[in-house]
């Protein structure tokens, strides 16, 4: 990353996090200069940037100072605590960038940018991603990638393509995504579940299940799992992909929140399949924005028909997928991605502390959860799910129940709380968990 660019963030995040304060007086160029190691030009640039964002604003003969922050939003001010919403901060949005990135496509593209496109997704966008992919160890073909409106789409997708290996049935994690559960259940698409914790996966049991129950794909998230945010080992990855290559089982993967991470050791399963069972899933709106509604699929040869056959119309903004190129081709998107993983890593070290210091009895069981946005918070057995939400909701502590996260008919389901850590606020965090280690002291009674 370059000098002004690292200065830049560094700069961004302390504003974010309140060291510096609406109406504070940045360093001088000259003592910035000297605290970052680096010329006063590079300190000047990293100024301009920052105040034609609207961050700060220079005075003549004075200096520079924070902008205040005038938008904010009701629950920002409120006194709520939300660890239930699973979007990202809009604190930390870049509409900026975006926009900037909005107006060059437009200027790049033009009349292209009002043509029904390729079903495939723009083509520009999938040469970038054939690089952007590979930062993660997803090696693969322009011709193999597909944009499409989302994770979702994908994934309804495969849900109801047939499969060359002619199986029907559908495995997925218990608990796993309850958007995706409630959509197969809706469609009366064949699926069974298989128990996963915070501790990981019974491999003997998906072996059991690969070699005898039917099935046509293994739906999974191998790192900062929803509801768990817990990652496979890299035991349980490479395992997986040697099952699905023995037992001629697909996996989709659903990596969606890859960029969040600080593990660059971690390979998905993807990487060590030597036989194109997997599929691989990625999200952008988790990063950026939910509005954005782009995602990529990267497909295997021996699907690419059948998928493009149920995908067989051009349904993602054209104009979103060319930002998205300037976005990720001109470093913005690197750099936003550290900054907010740099973020919500720093409030989940700071949930893990509020942890330690309120759960002395042990009431609750935590995952062990650095990065991501979710932990889990196992419950007691007596614990009244229903009535300990709506406790916390009358003290304005909003949390997300496991109920949703199951199949319907399974049985082995565990007590928790599903804790997103995306948009509380960092100063309320300590507050929340011993508010919520106080109410399951209660219903625990």
């Amino acid at each position: 990353m370059k000098k002004y660019l690292s200065i830049l963030s560094d700069i961004e995040q302390k504003i974010m996090e309140g060291e510096y304060r609406p109406g504070q007086k940045l360093p001088s160029v000259r003592k910035a200069a000297k605290s970052y190691g680096c010329s006063i030009s590079t300190v000047t640039r990293a100024y301009a940037e920052l105040e034609k964002r609207h961050a700060i604003y220079s005075i003549a003969q004075s200096g520079y100072y924070v902008v205040g922050q005038s938008d904010v939003s009701s629950d920002t001010a409120s006194d709520l605590i939300d660890f239930a919403s699973a979007s990202p901060d809009f604190t930390v949005f870049p509409y900026l960038d975006f926009q900037h990135c909005l107006n060059k496509a437009i200027d790049i593209y033009k009349y292209h940018l009002f043509t029904y496109g390729n079903s495939k997704g723009l083509e520009k966008l999938r040469h970038t991603l054939v690089s952007h992919l590979a930062d993660s160890q997803v090696f693969t073909h322009v011709e193999n990638i597909s944009v499409t409106t989302g994770i979702q789409q994908a994934l309804e997708i495969l849900a109801k393509m047939p499969f060359p290996n002619g199986n029907s049935v559908i495995l997925v994690e218990q608990p796993s995504y309850n958007l995706y559960l409630h959509f197969l259940e809706a469609e009366g698409i064949p699926v069974c579940g298989i128990r996963r914790t915070a501790t990981g996966i019974d491999l003997r049991e998906l072996e059991e299940k690969f070699k005898s129950g039917n099935i046509k794909f293994f739906y999974t998230m191998s790192r900062f799992h929803n509801p768990l945010g817990t990652s496979f080992s890299t035991e349980e990855r490479k395992t997986i992909a040697s099952l699905a290559d023995k037992y001629n089982v697909f996996v989709v993967e659903d990596d969606y929140m890859a960029d969040l991470g600080q593990e660059r050791s971690f390979d998905p399963i993807y990487a060590y399949s030597r036989t194109s069972r997997v599929i691989y899933l990625k999200s952008f709106s988790k990063i950026i924005f939910p509005g954005l509604r782009l995602g990529a699929a990267v497909i295997p040869e021996q699907l690419l028909d059948m998928f493009y056959t149920y995908k067989n119309y051009t349904d993602t903004s054209l104009l979103s997928q060319a930002a998205l190129e300037v976005y990720i081709k001109s470093g913005m998107y690197e750099r936003h991605k550290h900054k907010i993983s740099k973020q919500y890593a720093t409030r989940i070290q700071l949930l893990n502390e509020a942890v330690r210091r309120h759960n002395d009895a042990g009431l609750i069981e935590v995952s062990d959860v650095r990065y991501g946005v979710y932990v889990q918070f196992k419950l007691p057995i007596t614990v009244n799910l229903e009535r300990l939400t709506q406790r916390l909701a009358a003290r304005k502590i909003k949390v997300v129940s496991s109920k949703g996260f199951y199949l319907s008919d399974y049985l082995e389901r565990e007590k928790f709380l599903r804790i997103s850590i995306s948009r509380v606020q960092p100063e309320k965090i300590d507050e929340g968990v011993k508010a919520i280690i106080e109410a399951v002291k209660r219903e625990s009674w």
